[in-house]
């Protein structure tokens, strides 16, 4: 390697950091086409996780030997041949399960170990990787998924993705970081990109240099989610376009140096910015790449929750860009066959997935945008979703996720359904759900966060629950939503949002968001309406 791995020598490093020091996670590559010539049996069991690498996690039970694929994505633009491929491993391989995640990436279900090796050749044909999807390196690089045809961007950031994207592919230098490392680049100015809950994150902005007022980015350093949720930080500096690689590069590789490799639960990058701060964090990073300019005029506005329904003009004269929802995501191959071929006729081919779940068919002439919206497929698929079911987001759940303690999918979607069946407001209601506290459907950002449980009943079984959650923003900074006292029971979880979305109705001003609401009644006044809602449930039930 290029690099000296310094925490080698240190006694007090976890398992799975001494098993690195042995072998690099994607040597994976050079023993999966093994693997799936001798069948799953093959694989050592303390190889399972190693597959990570590869962006591949075995399903709940690991021993039927099915995967779970994630497909990286970067800023969430696909081509028309992309796009195909995609959907032909869902239809050949993933039994007609597409989803795409609040990473911008693609993922497959019910994989065996014999198709990699195909699976692998189809995406490579046509410029999709699947390396890095997961395990202890960089992420899927999320971005701005209407890049290059944002009338409000500060400038197209697709190609500065992409240079760091395949810089970071199969590079053995930084493939041993201590945990896994999220990045964002995007200029959008509504924070399309969830900045504050990445490691790393590029931000538009301005700087006046030499007189001349250039753009370029702002970072911020240190967020992340799970059980111990972080924002990110912003650091004292203002990067040109052109330096975004090289910094980088620096930012990485304080990582991989100085991350903390004892306690896997303590080894995110977000842990070493909150005990540095950001004053040591810059004067480290300015080791690396020299003097950076400091910060300039921050040009973000808003967060718009990475929502982008509807019909808009892009920056491209005579053309639009349409945003559709995705019920909590989950597409069929037949769907995203159809989707293509629209693309293609109406636009160039192109579609791009959104961190919100959703997805946007861009470059459609004006003139022919009545025409596509005709299409058959746009009804459960649509640029109009009701209120709820538009605004829900959910991981994958114990269906496949070994992680999970519940169901979040079809649990998600149906809940979301029945409320906006029995109660509509003036305003969105952003509700997440997630199976366990890793959050990967980012429930700490959401108005109402649900997160999956269990509780032991009277009679001293474990059922599945949920906790509740309210307040989330990423707005002004960010601030993560706070725990209502209580668990509910899953089956009951509809009846209790319906009441408690009821009550927020009623007590409401107009056009209150429900952010703003807790605000002016505090959340004292919340756990009373919660406790009412629950004490009357129980009553109804005995």
């Amino acid at each position: 390697m290029a690099y000296e791995k310094t925490w080698a020598e240190n006694p007090k490093i976890n398992k799975t950091e001494q098993k690195k020091l042995v072998k690099d996670g994607l040597k994976i590559f050079e023993d999966i086409p093994y693997y799936a010539e001798n069948g799953f049996s093959s694989i050592p069991k303390e190889e399972w996780d190693s597959f990570k690498w590869a962006g591949l996690y075995l399903q709940r039970p690991k021993e039927d030997g099915y995967f779970m694929m994630r497909v990286n994505v970067p800023s969430g633009i696909l081509n028309y041949e992309q796009v195909k491929a995609l959907a032909y491993i869902c239809k050949d391989y993933g039994r007609d399960v597409f989803d795409i995640t609040t990473r911008q990436a693609i993922q497959f279900h019910w994989l065996t170990i014999e198709q990699i090796p195909d699976i692998f050749y189809r995406l490579e044909a046509v410029g999709l990787s699947s390396a890095g999807a997961c395990g202890d390196i960089t992420r899927n690089i999320m971005g701005n998924p209407i890049a290059g045809i944002d009338p409000h961007e500060l400038f197209d950031t697709t190609e500065i993705v992409k240079e760091v994207y395949e810089f970071f592919q199969h590079n053995e230098d930084f493939s041993n970081l201590p945990r896994k490392y999220k990045m964002s680049i995007s200029s959008n100015v509504n924070n399309s990109a969830h900045a504050e809950i990445n490691c790393v994150a590029y931000t538009p902005a301005f700087k006046e240099i030499e007189d001349k007022e250039i753009p370029g980015f702002h970072i911020k350093i240190g967020g992340g989610l799970s059980s111990r949720p972080f924002l990110a930080q912003p650091l004292d500096v203002f990067i040109e376009p052109h330096q975004v690689k090289e910094v980088s590069i620096a930012i990485t590789t304080i990582f991989r140096d100085y991350g903390y490799r004892e306690k896997r639960h303590l080894a995110r990058l977000k842990f070493l910015m909150a005990d540095w701060g950001p004053d040591k964090f810059k004067e480290k990073l300015l080791e690396y790449t020299g003097p950076l300019h400091s910060k300039g005029k921050d040009a973000l506005k808003t967060w718009n929750g990475g929502y982008f329904y509807g019909v808009h003009p892009q920056k491209q004269d005579g053309l639009s860009y349409i945003g559709f929802n995705i019920p909590v995501g989950r597409l069929h191959a037949d769907e995203v066959l159809k989707l293509a071929e629209i693309a293609k006729k109406y636009g160039n081919g192109e579609i791009r997935t959104v961190n919100s779940q959703n997805l946007i068919i861009p470059n459609v002439k004006h003139e022919n945008v009545d025409l596509l919206l005709k299409e058959s497929i746009f009804k459960r698929i649509t640029t109009q979703p009701l209120s709820f079911i538009g605004h829900s987001v959910s991981c994958t759940g114990i269906e496949y996720c070994n992680l999970a303690l519940v169901e979040t999918k079809e649990r998600m979607r149906k809940i979301a359904e029945n409320l906006d069946q029995k109660i509509a407001l003036d305003v969105p209601v952003r509700i997440h759900m997630v199976g366990c506290p890793n959050s990967c459907g980012q429930r700490q950002i959401a108005d109402i966060g649900l997160q999956g449980v269990l509780l032991k009943t009277k009679e001293k079984k474990m059922v599945q629950a949920f906790e509740i959650y309210v307040g989330g923003t990423l707005d002004d900074g960010g601030k993560f939503n706070e725990k209502l006292k209580g668990k509910f029971h899953a089956d009951s979880l509809d009846k209790v949002l319906l009441r408690f979305l009821t009550v927020f109705k009623e007590k409401k001003l107009p056009s209150e968001s429900f952010f703003d609401y807790i605000d002016r009644v505090g959340l004292e006044h919340l756990q009373i309406e919660l406790d009412r809602i629950a004490e009357e449930l129980e009553e109804k039930v005995s």
